[in-house]
C-alpha cells in the first residue's frame, strides 16, 4: 500500500504541515525557519490501544455511554458493527464535506473564487482515492517549494481549512485505523468540558482535530501552537471562534514580534561585550544587527513569538482551561502545567497542589500501560506512526515531571518512551542529557547504542555516541 510521506520524510523546506511563515513581519524582523517535527488528571487508566477504549466501536464489540468530555458515544446498529477502517473512511468523508463548506465560506467572504482544483482535492478526500488525494494536493502547490506554499495568494487565503484536510488524509491513510481512533480518542477523552485543545505535533494536531469535529457531541475548540505568528493563521481563528473565545488580534502579533526582537537584542548585545560569560542566546537563535536592524531567523525564534502569543490567547480567556500536545516545548508555561492524561493541563490554578509524588507516579503508571499495549500490538511496530508519536508526547510528561523536579520519575517516563520508540531522536537526546546532566555517562551509552541499532543511517545518533565516550 502506497504510504503518504510525512513531512520529515518529504524533507520539506517549510517544515511540518502545521508551521506556517509567519506574515505580516515588522521592517526590522526576518524570520525564516525550518522545523523538523515529530512533532482527567493523571490518576486516569490510560485506554488500551486496539482494545476499542476510544469510545468508537470496533469490529468485535460495541460501546456506549458519555466520554469524560461530554461526547455521546451512542451508536446505530450499521455503525456498531463496523470496522474501524469504516469508521475512519466514513468521518473522513463528512471531514472533507465540512472543511469544502468551511473554504466555500472564507472565500465568500473574502469575495474570492474558489479554483476547481480545490473542488477535485475535496472529491478526492471525500472519496479515500489516496493517490488522487495526493496529487490533487499536489497541483495546489507552488512547485519546488514544499507543502505549505500554495500557488498563489488567493489560494494562500482559503489555504488553512485545505491543509488540514490534508493533513488528516494523510495520518488516516498511514496510522492502522484502529490506533489513529484510539489515539484521538486518548488526547479528547481527557479533556474536561469546554476545555481549548492545543496541539503541536502533526499527529497530535490533525487527529483530535479530525476525530473532535466529527464527533457526535461537544466540539472543543482545536488550535496548533506552531502557527500563531502567521497572520493569515489568526483570521482563520477568528473566523472559527470569534464567538467562542477572545482570538488574537494582529496588532497584538506584531506587539509579540517587537517584544522578541528587543529581547533577543538585548541578549545578542550581552554576549557580545561579555564573550566569557555564559550566553544568553539560545542554540539555533540566529540574532544579527544588521545596518541598524536586528535580523533573526531560526525555529528558535518563530517558536519564542508563538509562545508569547499563546500567553496572550489564555490571558485574554481566564475563564477557558488550554490542554496542549507539545511539539516545541514552552518553558514558561511549564511552572503552571501538570500532566493531563496524555496532555499537559496549561494555566494550573494551584500547581503546588496539582503535583504530590502520587501524581507523578501516576503519570509513569499511565505511560506503562500505554507502552505495553504499543509494544505488543503488530499493528505498532517499533519506528510506526503510532510508536513514534506516543513517544513523543511521554518525552514531553517527562520534561515537565523534570521541571517539577521529580528527577526519578522522569527518568521512568524517559525510559518509557525509549522502549516505545529507540529511534525518536528527541527522546534519545533528552533522555541522553538527563543521565549526562546526572553524570552517568556510561549508562547513556547503550540508549544511544540502541538508537543507532535501530536507525543506523542517522549521523547525529554516531556523532552524540562519541561524544558522550569522551566525556565517560
Amino acid at each position: 500500500m502506497h504510504k503518504i510521506p510525512s513531512d520529515d520524510e518529504k524533507r520539506s523546506e517549510s517544515g511540518p504541515l502545521w508551521i506556517w511563515l509567519a506574515a505580516g513581519l515588522l521592517l526590522s524582523l526576518v524570520v525564516v525557519f525550518l522545523v523538523w517535527s515529530w512533532g482527567g488528571h493523571s490518576a486516569q487508566k490510560a485506554p488500551a490501544p486496539g482494545s476499542g477504549g476510544t469510545g468508537v466501536p470496533t469490529a468485535a464489540a460495541t460501546t456506549s455511554g458519555t466520554t469524560r468530555s461530554g461526547a455521546s458515544r451512542h451508536r446505530g446498529s450499521s455503525e456498531a458493527q463496523a470496522t474501524a477502517e469504516e469508521i475512519v473512511a466514513r468521518k473522513l468523508a463528512e471531514f472533507s464535506k465540512r472543511r469544502r463548506a468551511l473554504v466555500h465560506a472564507i472565500a465568500k467572504h473574502l469575495n474570492i473564487e474558489v479554483p476547481g482544483d480545490v473542488e477535485r482535492f475535496f472529491a478526492a478526500v471525500e472519496g479515500g482515492r489516496w493517490e488522487e488525494i495526493d496529487a490533487a494536493h499536489e497541483a495546489l502547490l507552488m512547485p519546488g517549494q514544499g507543502l505549505n506554499q500554495p500557488r498563489s495568494a488567493d489560494l494562500h487565503k482559503i489555504w488553512r481549512a485545505i491543509q488540514e484536510t490534508w493533513g488528516i488524509a494523510r495520518e488516516a491513510h498511514n496510522w492502522p485505523a484502529q490506533a489513529l481512533l484510539d489515539y484521538g480518542q486518548a488526547a479528547l477523552g481527557s479533556l474536561r468540558p469546554g476545555m481549548v485543545y492545543v496541539g503541536g505535533t502533526d499527529p497530535g494536531c490533525f487527529i483530535p482535530t479530525f476525530l473532535n469535529e466529527t464527533a457526535d457531541g461537544e466540539h472543543h475548540i482545536t488550535l496548533t501552537q506552531n502557527a500563531l505568528a502567521d497572520g493569515t493563521y489568526l483570521d482563520y481563528l477568528n473566523f472559527l471562534y470569534a464567538g467562542q473565545m477572545n482570538t488574537l488580534t494582529q496588532d497584538e502579533s506584531q506587539r509579540a514580534f517587537q517584544d522578541y526582537v528587543a529581547d533577543a537584542q538585548r541578549r545578542l548585545d550581552h554576549d557580545l561585550k561579555f564573550p566569557n560569560e555564559p550566553k544568553q542566546l539560545l542554540p539555533g537563535e540566529d540574532v544579527r544587527g544588521e545596518d541598524g536592524r536586528t535580523q533573526v531567523s531560526g525555529q528558535v525564534a518563530v517558536m519564542a513569538v508563538n509562545e508569547r502569543l499563546l500567553q496572550t490567547l489564555m490571558e485574554k480567556n481566564p475563564e477557558l482551561s488550554f490542554a496542549m500536545e507539545e511539539s516545541f516545548a514552552f518553558k514558561s508555561a511549564y511552572s503552571n502545567a501538570a500532566p493531563l492524561g496524555p496532555l499537559m493541563e496549561l494555566g494550573v490554578k494551584d500547581p503546588q497542589n496539582a503535583w504530590t509524588a502520587d501524581r507523578a507516579a501516576q503519570s509513569v503508571d499511565y505511560w506503562r500501560n500505554v507502552a505495553q499495549q504499543l509494544v505488543s500490538d503488530p499493528q505498532t511496530p517499533d519506528g510506526s506512526d503510532p510508536r513514534r508519536a506516543y513517544a513523543k508526547m511521554v518525552s514531553a510528561q517527562a520534561s515537565l515531571l523534570l521541571d517539577h523536579n521529580y528527577p526519578a520519575e522522569a527518568e521512568q517516563a524517559f525510559r518509557i518512551a525509549n522502549q516505545i520508540c529507540p529511534s525518536s531522536p528527541e527522546v534519545v537526546f533528552r533522555y541522553v542529557q538527563l543521565l549526562v546532566d546526572q553524570k552517568r555517562p556510561a549508562d547513556a551509552i547503550p540508549v544511544i547504542e540502541n538508537a543507532i541499532r535501530a536507525d543506523p543511517n542517522r549521523q547525529e545518533f554516531k556523532e552524540l555516541l562519541n561524544k558522550v565516550k569522551s566525556q565517560k
